[in-house]
């Protein structure tokens, strides 16, 4: 499904495209539907989301630059349902850790990939060997908490 919409900016980093309703209906797929998205070019995987009486598909800063869009532009995207399995690929470091902590590798296998995608990002990230060790540890304990 294929339609014209304008990138917004919401705060300093967050940006998002304003999905019309009538997408949304037409993709049949529920409220919350797991989508491909197609944005000058590049096509990476989300999710539409409801917020404040309208559908939004978020739109990173990776994805930004990946697409050469920035709020504001006025862009063609397409969206296509996504119904292919969501599996995170966990660096080795971090799967070992987690082989070593049986609590919290049970905890992240429950997390949605999101959740999974968002402790992987961070670990990632780290840029320093210090800093990823860091973030690992602190992965864990925040698994064990649950």
């Amino acid at each position: 499904m294929r339609f014209a919409t304008r990138v917004e900016g919401a705060g300093k980093t967050a940006t998002g495209l304003p999905v019309p309703d009538e997408v949304v209906e037409a993709l049949a797929a529920g409220r919350r539907p797991a989508v491909r998205v197609t944005l000058g070019g590049h096509t990476y995987r989300s999710t539409v989301a409801a917020r404040g009486g309208r559908y939004l598909v978020p739109l990173s800063a990776e994805n930004r630059a990946a697409a050469g869009v920035a709020a504001g532009d006025d862009v063609e995207v397409e969206l296509e349902v996504d119904t292919e399995p969501r599996e995170v690929t966990v660096p080795a470091d971090l799967a070992a850790a987690l082989e070593h902590d049986e609590p919290a590798r049970r905890s992240f296998e429950r997390l949605a990939y999101s959740h999974q995608l968002r402790h992987v990002l961070a670990v990632e990230a780290a840029k320093a060997p210090e800093t990823r060790r860091r973030r690992i540890d602190k992965t864990l304990e925040m698994l064990r908490e649950g």
